[in-house]
């Protein structure tokens, strides 16, 4: 794989520039759709690339490992194949979902041992254990074990979590250069910048990431319920000690707005599901603010769900068909709710690799956060 910048924003730390691996090459800075168990919710593979223009999804260890299983994923030749997807891919390993199920699980030093959220099955998560399971799913692209703690946390809580992130990576490390490409392409291994809302923390978690001289590499822990200016604030530490010849990738983050934000401390990669799951609650991102498609004030409008928008779907249907879609329950209405979020996210990252390039990220970045603001 290799990572080469191609233009530096003068007015912000924003950056384009091209990742190359062997399913491809992708532009940064880059959303991912997040297909959890191999499926984006209600979206073709053919729709994610043709239409909403996607080089990249990502898919989830611990579900894929709960279903269909490993064996079946083996026997498939890989995730690649088995969802029919020649893209690239990226795993999340798994621990930010140890994370959501916080009843049910032990952490030790050796893993974590919790209960599947199927059918209550005790499983255990070790370092190691995660890198197979990534090593044989086949994704290019994927994420050590970490613990990831709640917000707020107390200061010790935080430090020995993330110094237990820090040993798990060792072992993470050591696993993934035993081990070997399964499927005939090259795979990456990312570490996890942990460190809570402590800025000492996350300088020297940043500082030992840097150091495991991985290809690139992520920031964990953020957008997990605490205020965007903290968010923002860790990001902007982390950033500063993190290679800048080394793509950076800011784990579940966020709105519109928090992307943007991202992007101009540095930021090259994220994902979350948001433009999905909150797409299928009828909440519609569009360039000029968002909608609650299931209001009222939508019955009778018959102009495109966005006029700016570049994805089939707002040239097809109107904001009132929307919304006696979803007043009707019809499943067809989740489906071009999600399909206008993703398209829209990927939009966004688009205008502003153009807009970097062009050298007016920072102007067009503070007119785009005032419009993603506004509730329409």
């Amino acid at each position: 794989m290799k990572f080469y910048i191609k233009k530096l924003d003068n007015k912000s730390k924003a950056r384009t520039g091209k990742i190359e691996t062997d399913h491809g090459s992708i532009e940064t800075p880059f959303f991912m759709p997040v297909g959890t168990a191999g499926t984006v919710k209600g979206i073709h593979q053919s729709e994610i690339e043709n239409d909403l223009k996607s080089q990249i999804i990502l898919s989830n260890t611990y579900h894929l490992y709960l279903r269909p299983g490993i064996e079946t994923i083996e026997k498939a030749g890989g995730l690649h194949k088995f969802i029919n997807w020649k893209k690239l891919i990226l795993t999340d390993s798994g621990g930010y979902q140890v994370y959501s199920l916080s009843n049910n699980r032990k952490i030790s030093e050796e893993g974590v041992r919790f209960k599947s959220h199927l059918d209550g099955k005790s499983l255990f998560f070790s370092p190691e254990y995660v890198i197979d399971i990534q090593r044989k799913i086949g994704a290019d692209i994927i994420m050590a074990f970490d613990e990831c703690p709640p917000y707020p946390c107390e200061y010790n809580y935080a430090k020995k979590s993330m110094e237990l992130t820090h040993r798990w990576l060792k072992r993470c490390c050591d696993r993934f250069e035993q081990t070997s490409n399964q499927y005939g392409y090259q795979q990456t291994l990312f570490p996890i910048v942990q460190g809570s809302s402590f800025k000492d923390l996350r300088k020297k978690s940043a500082e030992t990431i840097a150091n495991s001289n991985r290809f690139g590499n992520a920031i964990g822990g953020l957008s997990v319920g605490e205020p965007h200016e903290i968010m923002y604030e860790m990001t902007e530490v982390v950033c500063s000690i993190l290679p800048e010849d080394k793509p950076r990738y800011l784990m579940g983050v966020g709105t519109p707005v928090n992307l943007l934000e991202n992007i101009a401390l540095g930021v090259d990669m994220f994902d979350c599901v948001m433009p999905t799951r909150n797409g299928r609650n009828g909440m519609i991102f569009t360039s000029e603010g968002t909608i609650n498609i299931k209001n009222k004030k939508w019955e009778h409008d018959f102009n495109p769900i966005d006029p700016n928008g570049t994805s089939y779907v707002d040239k097809l249907y109107s904001k009132a068909y929307l919304r006696h879609l979803f007043k009707s329950n019809e499943m067809l209405g989740r489906q071009i709710a999600s399909i206008h979020n993703i398209r829209f996210y990927i939009w966004l990252m688009e205008e502003s690799r153009k807009k970097i390039n062009e050298g007016s990220f920072s102007s067009w970045k503070s007119e785009m956060v005032k419009k993603l603001d506004q509730r329409l």
